[in-house]
């Protein structure tokens, strides 16, 4: 499996409690942060869920 970059490009606030918590475990917490994480079905499903709030970029 290859990494994937994920950039936070939306607030968080006014969102459901489960959203808020998938930014979390995604380890998001800020505007125009970005993590390199594994592309695991996990993650996807993870990333499926707030992909408004997100950018993914395949590295």
């Amino acid at each position: 499996m290859g990494k994937i970059a994920i950039t936070q490009v939306r607030s968080s606030i006014k969102r459901p409690k489960d959203q808020k918590l998938t930014l979390q475990a995604l380890g998001l917490n800020k505007i125009n942060r970005t993590v390199e994480v594994e592309n695991t079905p996990q993650i996807v499903g993870m990333v499926n869920k707030v992909k408004h709030l997100l950018t993914v970029k395949e590295l």
